[in-house]
């Protein structure tokens, strides 16, 4: 493990091939563990695995209507899969998966730990349905947060969309004192697809935390990116291939986060509410 002012993530822009089938979303499982599982075995120590949006399964209306069979329970197949690597490599792993059960299905995140439990899930409050986006014709939302801790660092997953309402960052960041927001996506390349980084940069910077957003590999995803909590010209955000699997290792250090909360007072200076009376013309 690296020491405690830092924390190192292995960020995965992986490529998911068809899965309309329980074999064939079982079969990208292994696959992608088998890939991840190389390059832990390198000499970098690594703290957490973040993987994408349905990391589990194509984001295809073909998937989708597959999900009675694809969707799973949290104890499913793909906890299964990162349960093992985890307890192997004693990390924990930020995995998407289509989350079965009461009112769902759901698009969720799931986070196990070093010892094989499940730390928790989250699953996606604001659901798209625009674009190449159709999922409020197969899933439903979530109704509730979800944040947790590696190495004295509090993070917090968000899914694709969610990033286009600045309100739940905003919480995360006040409300629950979250340092780092894993923000996980299927970005196709629509015609929404080219303001998805300015969002991911405001988000970064007016909430001041590590902001990793990361797509998935293909001809039409691609181009991740990982934010600091402060940027300019000297300091751009690190950005993923274009549309290549690509695999980055991330250090976060605790003085890059406490610097920019220091130097730049934008949360300090918020007012308590802004319910405040507007003067009439």
């Amino acid at each position: 493990m690296t020491s405690d002012e830092t924390l190192t993530i292995l960020a995965c822009q992986i490529d998911v091939p068809p899965t309309v089938s329980v074999q064939d979303r079982d079969a990208h499982l292994a696959n992608t563990v088998a890939k991840v599982r190389a390059r832990l075995d390198g000499s970098v120590s690594v703290d957490l695995v973040v993987l994408p949006e349905l990391s589990s399964i194509d984001y295809s209306r073909e998937a989708f209507a597959g999900l009675n069979e694809l969707a799973e329970p949290v104890d499913g197949a793909s906890f299964g899969a990162w349960r093992q690597l985890a307890q192997e490599f004693k990390i924990y792993v930020s995995y998407g998966f289509a989350r079965s059960g009461k009112g769902g299905p759901f698009i969720s995140t799931g986070v196990v730990g070093p010892d094989g439990e499940l730390v928790g899930y989250y699953d996606k409050l604001h659901l798209a349905q625009y674009g190449a986006s159709m999922e409020k014709e197969y899933f439903h939302r979530g109704n509730h947060l979800f944040a947790f801790e590696v190495k004295g660092f509090r993070l917090a997953p968000i899914i694709c969309y969610d990033i286009r309402i600045p309100e739940l960052t905003r919480t995360l960041v006040v409300d629950q004192n979250v340092d780092v927001i894993l923000h996980c996506g299927a970005y196709y390349r629509d015609e929404s697809f080219h303001t998805w980084h300015a969002f991911a940069t405001a988000r970064a910077l007016e909430n001041q935390v590590f902001f990793l957003s990361l797509n998935r590999a293909g001809e039409t995803y691609g181009n991740s990116l990982f934010c600091l909590p402060w940027q300019d010209e000297k300091t751009p955000p690190l950005s993923f291939a274009e549309r290549s699997e690509d695999f980055q290792v991330i250090s976060l250090d605790r003085k890059t986060l406490q610097k920019a909360r220091r130097d730049y007072t934008f949360l300090k200076d918020r007012l308590e509410h802004y319910r405040i009376d507007l003067m009439k013309a």
